[in-house]
């Protein structure tokens, strides 16, 4: 891997210059692709010495460089016709994951076995979990990466991020349950273990507050294990008094333990919000 991480940073100094025709580019741009269309690398990773985000700028250089060189094609799956310059993954059964009609992804993503995706969409460079649900109509943008036994309720928008390459994307930690219509972009973090309720929106300037102190956790960081929902909270301007979104940390869980979907909907309840 560091060869090729060499060979695509050596491609990407020279981009503009690149094209289809150069063989030998294509080749060593299709083989990082592979390497993430097979789970042996990925865009992001969790340093866990402390805790931080590390961005393997490499791949998502390859990635603006395979849109470089590929052209609008036809692409016909069955009685579906698409107009696209990257290929749909295939051969789900065979790496055991579940895509019901309508499901789609991309080449350069990956879908560990015991991944179901309802109708849905995950975009290139993005990373899903083992035993991970991407329930109806959610969609994981480029190069988020998803943990395992995550469930991403129905419409849930995770957001991606190709541009530019140091730019951290969407980490979901796992066991954790983003809630229906939720949309968490904008390099926002979601820790393991926590249960975001319905709607709620959380970005990288979203304040995360502990319901318990009224003091702010975080910017667009929801820690582990907890239940955390959709609020506001009063700023007053020239124009007047105004709620603007946050996310309130409502409840901390256990670390470890299995959430219990009646218990959380017991919480939830209390707050006035589904899942």
């Amino acid at each position: 891997m560091d060869d090729l991480e060499a060979k695509i940073g050596e491609l990407w100094a020279e981009r503009e210059s690149v094209s289809a025709t150069d063989a030998k580019a294509v080749a060593t741009i299709h083989a990082a692709i592979n390497a993430l269309d097979a789970g042996e690398v990925r865009v992001a990773e969790i340093n866990p010495s402390d805790g931080s985000v590390v961005v393997n700028q490499w791949l998502k250089q390859a990635i603006l460089l395979l849109f470089r060189i590929s052209a609008m094609e036809t692409i016909e799956l069955g009685p579906f016709e698409y107009a696209d310059k990257i290929p749909l993954k295939r051969d789900y059964q065979s790496v055991g994951v579940r895509a019901v009609p309508g499901a789609s992804a991309r080449w350069g993503s990956f879908l560990a076995p015991g991944v179901v995706m309802m109708p849905s969409y995950v975009n290139i460079g993005a990373h899903v979990g083992t035993d991970t649900m991407v329930d109806t109509w959610a969609t994981v943008g480029s190069c988020a990466q998803i943990g395992e036994r995550v469930h991403l309720s129905g419409g849930v928008g995770i957001g991606g991020v190709l541009e530019p390459p140091q730019a951290s994307p969407v980490m979901i930690g796992d066991d954790t349950m983003i809630g229906s219509r939720c949309i968490v972009a904008d390099g926002a973090r979601v820790g393991a273990g926590v249960v975001l309720g319905a709607g709620a929106i959380l970005t990288s300037s979203i304040p995360v507050i502990d319901a318990e102190t009224g003091e702010e956790i975080s910017r667009g960081v929801v820690p582990d294990w907890c239940v955390a929902v959709a609020a506001t909270r009063a700023r007053t301007f020239a124009g007047g008094d105004f709620g603007l979104p946050c996310v309130l940390v409502v409840k901390r869980l256990t670390e470890g333990a299995r959430h219990e979907k009646s218990q959380l909907e017991a919480i939830l309840r209390d707050h006035n919000v589904a899942t």
